[in-house]
C-alpha cells in the first residue's frame, strides 16, 4: 500500500496582508515579497518588469526574477484555468484557490524526498465577490529543461534515453508516497543536473496532486498512463516521429520500477 499522506498547509509559511491582498510566504522572503507587492501591485508585475535572462513558457509566461535580499532567483507564475472552460474562467479562482493545496503538497512531497522546486510563497488578489487571482513564487532551478524539450531535441546535452532513466526514480517516489498527478505531462517533468552532472527528474505543478492510500502498483499505473498519453499528444502536436518500441519499453521499465 502507498503511504496515502495527507497534505495540510502548515509551517514553514507566514501569513499577512498587503493592502487588500493576502501574502503567504516563507518567513525569510515575506518582507521582500510584501515590499514588491506594495510597489508593483502584484508579484507577477514585478517579475515581468525584471530583466529577463530566460522567460519560461507554461500555461502562461513564467518570469524569472531576483530577490537580492535573500540571495535567491525565483520563478513567478500567474495562475490560469485550463481545460474546456478556460476562456470563461480565465485567471479568477474561487477563494481560497488552489494555492494553499499546492503549498501543502509541495512541503509534503519535498519532505518525503520527491524532487520538486521549493515553493517560496503565493499572493492572492481580490477579483470580485469570493474570487481571487493568484501569483505563485518558486525557487528557480537553473540549467534545467522539461521533458517536452528533450523529446523535441531542443535540450542541449540531454538525450531521450538518459532523461527516461532519470524519470523512473521520480515515478517510483511518487508511487511510494501515494501521489497521483493527473496532469503529469511532458512539460511538468523537469530534467536537472546536480553538481556531479548526474541527471535527475523533478515534478512540477503539484497543485493537482492527490494522495491516495491504495496499492503502489495502482498509483504507478495511473501516473505512467497519464505521462504516456502526454508523450503521444506531444509527438502529434509537433509532428515528431514516435518510436512505439521505445515507448513500450519505457512503460515496461516504469511499471517494473514500482517500489
Amino acid at each position: 500500500m502507498a503511504k496515502g499522506l495527507v497534505a495540510r498547509e502548515r509551517a514553514p509559511f507566514s501569513y499577512g496582508r498587503v493592502g487588500r491582498n493576502t501574502l503567504v510566504a516563507l518567513p525569510a522572503f515575506f518582507e521582500a515579497l510584501a515590499q514588491r507587492i506594495a510597489t508593483h501591485h502584484t508579484l507577477y508585475a514585478w517579475a515581468a518588469a525584471s530583466p529577463q535572462h530566460r522567460a519560461l513558457q507554461g500555461r502562461g509566461v513564467v518570469y524569472v526574477a531576483s530577490v537580492e535580499e535573500c540571495s535567491a532567483n525565483v520563478a513567478v507564475r500567474h495562475s490560469w484555468h485550463g481545460g474546456l472552460f478556460a476562456p470563461i474562467t480565465g485567471d479568477r479562482f474561487a477563494s481560497p484557490t488552489r494555492a494553499p493545496r499546492e503549498a501543502a503538497a509541495n512541503v509534503l512531497l519535498r519532505a518525503h524526498g520527491v524532487p520538486t522546486p521549493e515553493l517560496i510563497g503565493y499572493a492572492l488578489y481580490p477579483a470580485g465577490p469570493g474570487m481571487r487571482r493568484v501569483d505563485v513564487v518558486s525557487r528557480f532551478v537553473p540549467d534545467a529543461w522539461d521533458f517536452g524539450a528533450v523529446l523535441a531535441g531542443a535540450s542541449p546535452g540531454i538525450d531521450r534515453d538518459s532523461a527516461c532513466r532519470a524519470i523512473l526514480p521520480l515515478l517510483a517516489k511518487l508511487a511510494a508516497v501515494g501521489a497521483v498527478h493527473p496532469d503529469l505531462n511532458v512539460k511538468n517533468i523537469l530534467l536537472v543536473r546536480d553538481e556531479l552532472q548526474h541527471l535527475h527528474a523533478w515534478v512540477l505543478d503539484v497543485d493537482v496532486v492527490s494522495f491516495r492510500r491504495v496499492a503502489v502498483e495502482s498509483i504507478m499505473a495511473l501516473n505512467v498512463q497519464r505521462l504516456t498519453r502526454s508523450i503521444r499528444k506531444w509527438h502529434r502536436r509537433y509532428e515528431l516521429t514516435l518510436d512505439e518500441t521505445w515507448l513500450t519499453g519505457f512503460v515496461t521499465s516504469a511499471l517494473a520500477a514500482t517500489p
